[in-house]
């Protein structure tokens, strides 16, 4: 007889862990199913050791999973099963040539879940960082509607849309971000190597230094004296921030201080409506209850204005209401995405309605990432002109000025 560590659950629903004697992992799971509970996981209470190394491996091993390495996977997956493949062929195969150790890793633990008699979603849900909610969720509903293959093309379709929109939001705020990078340092470079070095021959000059001069002068010696504490307060800054960023109400007021900052709120508003209707609409369609699709789209917003609407939403739906009604209440939703959501909801093309406006915003992202670059570029220049210009003119004013008074005394 050996001993067998289980999870399983009992007709509650609640979820049970244990031991229990057996000559064989079959035998424990057939005795488990007989008291009537639903076996999610079986395995040998002797390899505890090698068992721990290999979890913490994986875990380790999770966060140099990539979305492009997901999607190749959900894509051959789907290829797979859609073909006839079993599920835990098709995935031994998977693991076989997963490039990363660490999605090997992880392969490794779905594969040895499976073939204890774990469902697939109850197997890849053991590694959220690597299959979020989303992900889970809708292999589940792929697994009790037997469409499988189907809903897996759906959720590598969506896991692109949603990667080709980082990427178009990253392309907008890599330029600004690098043209600031380097006005910052310019300007430091000037105020601190360069202008503290004209002091002596502005002092060896008879005449009044001009306004912009000192203001300059001041100013430079400030960073160089004091620029540890310039330093500091930035650093302080920015932790303080991502603490704040980190208690529900902070984060709140910093997302939504995102949605009014000045040229670039509309693009972050256009980017969080498209990733609620693509992932709402993914949901839908896939057969997951709309109750449990909010509580992930909530989760999976990116936005923390967006997330309070959609569980706001949820409330309302769950004692019985509409969905657009408390979403056009929360004065987030454009007009067009609230009408658009109602005769969806009248209709009962609530997924269809969801992928076009989430097609249509990812339209307006991409023209809004266009208009930006050409806006951000000339924008930047003039600021990295203002003031490098303004250092250099601050710099060759008292030389003018000294000219002036030696043309007049001439």
């Amino acid at each position: 007889m050996g001993s067998f560590r289980y999870r399983a659950r009992d007709q509650a629903g609640a979820t049970l862990t244990g031991t229990i004697s057996a000559k064989t992992k079959s035998d424990a799971m057939s005795e488990l199913k007989r008291k009537n509970l639903t076996v999610m996981e079986v395995s040998s209470g002797g390899d505890d050791a090698t068992k721990t190394m290999k979890e913490l491996f994986a875990k380790a091993s999770r966060k140099g999973v990539t979305r492009e390495e997901l999607v190749v996977f959900t894509r051959q997956l789907a290829t797979m099963v859609g073909a006839g493949i079993p599920i835990l062929e098709a995935l031994e195969i998977q693991r076989e040539q997963a490039e990363s150790p660490g999605f090997q890793a992880v392969l490794s633990g779905v594969v040895e879940s499976v073939r204890g008699g774990v469902d697939l979603s109850k197997a890849l849900e053991k590694y959220p960082q690597v299959f979020p909610e989303l992900y889970v969720n809708m292999v589940r509903a792929g697994e009790a509607s037997g469409q499988l293959d189907i809903i897996l093309v759906r959720l590598a379709e969506y896991l692109e849309a949603s990667a080709q929109l980082i990427r178009e939001v990253k392309s907008a705020m890599t330029y600004p971000v690098i043209s600031l990078v380097l006005v910052l340092g310019i300007a430091a470079f000037l105020m601190i190597g360069i202008v503290p070095q004209f002091k002596p021959v502005f002092d060896s000059l008879d005449i009044e230094l001009p306004g912009l001069t000192l203001f300059v002068m001041d100013a430079a010696f400030f960073c160089k004296g004091y620029w540890y504490l310039l330093v500091g307060a930035g650093a302080a800054a920015a932790t303080g921030i991502m603490v704040a960023k980190k208690t529900p109400r902070g984060a709140y007021l910093f997302d939504a201080t995102l949605l009014r900052m000045p040229v670039f709120g509309t693009l972050f508003r256009k980017v969080a409506l498209s990733r609620f209707s693509r992932t709402f609409a993914t949901l839908v369609k896939s057969g997951v209850p709309i109750l449990a699709a909010m509580d992930i789209v909530a989760q999976t917003a990116g936005n923390k204005v967006i997330s309070a609407a959609v569980l706001s939403a949820r409330e309302s739906v769950r004692q019985g209401e509409t969905l657009s009604a408390p979403l056009g209440q929360s004065k987030v939703f454009p007009p067009m995405v609230v009408k658009m959501i109602s005769i969806g909801e009248r209709t009962g093309a609530l997924d269809t309605l969801l992928e076009k406006i989430a097609h249509f915003y990812d339209q307006q992202v991409e023209a809004a990432v266009k208009g930006l670059t050409s806006m951000i570029e000339p924008i930047m220049i003039g600021v990295m002109g203002f003031v490098v210009g303004g250092i250099v003119l601050a710099v060759f004013l008292p030389i003018f000025k000294l000219q002036e008074q030696l043309a007049h005394s001439h």
